[in-house]
């Protein structure tokens, strides 16, 4: 379902960010919380601490600026202050705040990142940015819909949640701890797949349509939700060309994440008609002495490989898989029937996960996008 356009009462206009918050304090190191009084501290994951004093009156929002989460946006109650890693905004008279968390995180801060080694956005340049600010009556409207949509979406998310966990159990019954206690012998990645990434492209090749160009995020949203909007592509000449030479992932063929959350893994489907950016996403191209891809994706899911994965991997202060890195990684590859049977089990639990549950989060996730762009197109 699309909601209508002008579906929220009220006068709407467009403003810049800045113009309905304003920066709150944000200079805490976690060295600096001394757990010595009553006032909590938010982190990136939530409230890592107290103080005898706070930073921040009023109920505010606090933006994730730098690290692998860069971009997250969460709510924050009164009297409380954030790490130095985090941006509080507090908003203006006539602001709710529950409006201005759910604007900030449509807004997709993050994507288009600055600097080399770690990622950083800056209020200064995303505060410039022009947003829909209906009155506070449309503003209710708003937050009530869409806090609506949040907690179904929440209920979803549990439920695949406890489906993902079975699925994981299977895996250790079947197979063994694929670190500590395996029966199966390792093999290298570079021995199983042709490990490596996408050919580069550049600004000047991106276009307003044709074949869709996936970003870090988009492919993290692939793998949550099943759909992804980057709104970037490529043309369909270019993408036929790089397809022509082999520079086009076939389905079965693995996508990892090497940057931020490492490993997190999509498997292409035979309907996918995407490319994807270098560096930052490795591919596994399939061979013949591959894994089955439901294996090797439990494999990645394992929260021990997935530890070690952190542990041997480059940089000191942003994580990165490299292709060298994934390639030197080694999984244990039990017999072909094995995995076979446990991709039946797989298939099953996808029946209940992705066949009613994924739909309601996918149309969710449009709903939540139209409910703003048409208030976006209202003046």
């Amino acid at each position: 379902m699309t909601p209508s356009k002008h579906q929220f009462a009220g006068k709407c206009k467009r403003v810049k960010l800045s113009d309905i918050c304003v920066k709150g304090k944000s200079s805490l190191r976690q060295k600096d919380i001394a757990n010595d009084g009553p006032y909590a501290v938010y982190g990136a994951s939530g409230i890592v601490g107290s103080t005898s004093c706070f930073q921040n009156a009023k109920p505010y929002v606090a933006v994730v600026k730098d690290g692998a989460g860069v971009g997250r946006a969460n709510a924050c109650n009164a009297e409380t202050s954030v790490l130095g890693t985090m941006q509080a905004l507090i908003p203006k008279e006539g602001v709710d705040c529950r409006y201005l968390l759910h604007l900030v995180r449509s807004m997709r801060l993050g994507e288009d990142f600055s600097g080399s080694t770690i990622p950083h956005i800056y209020f200064r340049d995303y505060g410039k940015t022009l947003v829909p600010f209906p009155d506070m009556s449309g503003q209710r409207q708003i937050v009530e819909a869409l806090d609506d949509i949040e907690k179904q979406r929440l209920t979803a998310t549990k439920q695949i949640d406890r489906l993902d966990s079975l699925v994981k159990s299977r895996f250790v019954e079947m197979f063994g701890d694929p670190i500590d206690g395996t029966f199966w012998a390792k093999r290298k990645l570079s021995n199983l797949y042709e490990v490596k990434s996408s050919k580069r492209i550049y600004a000047r090749e991106q276009t307003k349509d044709g074949v869709p160009f996936l970003r870090l995020a988009d492919i993290g949203s692939l793998i949550d939700s099943g759909i992804s909007d980057s709104g970037l592509f490529i043309s369909e000449e270019r993408f036929e060309e790089l397809r022509s030479k082999g520079l086009v992932p076939n389905p079965g063929d693995v996508l990892v994440t090497a940057r931020g959350t490492l490993g997190r893994c999509y498997i292409i489907k035979p309907s996918d008609c995407f490319y994807f950016q270098d560096g930052m996403i490795t591919w596994l191209a399939a061979i013949e002495s591959s894994p089955l891809p439901s294996y090797l994706l439990a494999v990645f899911n394992n929260p021990h490989f997935i530890e070690e994965l952190n542990r041997n991997c480059s940089g000191t202060t942003v994580k990165y898989l490299s292709i060298s890195d994934l390639a030197n990684v080694a999984i244990p590859v039990p017999p072909l029937e094995l995995q076979h049977e446990f991709e039946t089990f797989v298939t099953q639990v996808d029946k209940s996960r992705f066949g009613g549950m994924l739909h309601l989060l996918n149309s969710l996730s449009g709903i939540m996008h139209a409910s703003f762009f048409s208030v976006a197109d209202t003046d």
